[in-house]
């Protein structure tokens, strides 16, 4: 069995370790800046490992990243690169509009995921549904689990299909190159008013996890986890009218201080009746 060594933390490296256990022997996982120099140690004493990466969020070096060549470290990268380089492409393609989604596979270089790219996919909201058994969001895209899910999932098995037998990578254009960067708390606070309906939609679903979408009903900070456009013949429990006249039926939500708790709940505990 071929093993590897991995570098990656949260949803994406999660998904994507999965797969990738199931067919190579996992000789190590750096989770941390502090685990590089054993992921060195192992490299020399296993030279035939291959060094397998998602979502790691540490810059590594050039003298490690000369452990693993020619290969290199092979980078799952879940966006169409070069577009959308940086920490936050699934949640920039989503508050861009986006219904498909796109990973990559490129060979890790200094330069942030400026890479040669190995292989490329897209996967539209319907199949990112299928293949992990969800529903599209007011049937325009996946939640942002599934689109990880999916994703990792996707460039994970094309590595155990292809690891063996890699071809010469290809250079990106940089001409092409978009950037992404962090999100941070100040982008939490959501403005129906001057936002449609899908707009909101669409950052409640980005900035789920992190830094979580939010607004106050009632005087009563919440942060909003779910939500969909409501229908021509529903009724909403708990409605949020956005600046194209559309609603936006609240399902579930987390008030500051409390637990999550789906919206009949929030209003029988926090108006008068």
């Amino acid at each position: 069995m071929n093993r590897i060594i991995f570098f990656g933390n949260g949803p994406l490296a999660e998904a994507a370790l999965r797969v990738l256990e199931q067919h190579f022997e996992v000789v190590f996982h750096a989770h941390t800046k502090e685990d590089l120099m054993q992921a060195c140690e192992i490299k020399r004493k296993t030279p035939e490992a291959h060094g397998v990466l998602a979502s790691f969020g540490v810059l590594i070096k050039a003298d490690v990243l000369g452990l693993f060549e020619p290969e290199g470290i092979l980078n799952i990268h879940p966006s169409l690169l070069p577009k959308y380089r940086g920490p936050s492409p699934i949640e920039s393609a989503i508050l861009d509009g986006n219904n498909d989604f796109s990973v990559s596979v490129m060979k890790l270089v200094k330069a942030m995921d400026a890479g040669p790219i190995y292989w490329q996919a897209t996967l539209s909201g319907s199949e990112i549904a299928a293949k992990t058994g969800t529903r599209l969001v007011s049937g325009l895209i996946p939640s942002k689990a599934a689109i990880y899910q999916a994703l990792a999932e996707t460039g994970a098995k094309w590595i155990c299909k292809n690891l063996a037998d890699l071809k010469e990578p290809t250079s990106q254009d940089e001409s092409n190159a978009t950037f992404c960067s962090k999100f941070d708390k100040s982008m939490s606070f959501l403005k129906p008013g001057t936002n449609t309906a899908e707009l909101i939609l669409r950052k409640i679903i980005a900035f789920q996890g992190f830094p979580k979408a939010k607004y106050a009903f009632y005087g009563k900070n919440c942060a909003i986890l779910a939500a969909h456009i409501l229908q021509p013949d529903e009724t909403a429990i708990l409605p949020l009218t956005c600046a194209n006249g559309q609603i936006l039926s609240i399902d579930k939500l987390q008030p500051d201080g409390k637990k999550p708790m789906d919206a009949k709940s929030f209003i029988n505990g926090y108006t008068k009746r």
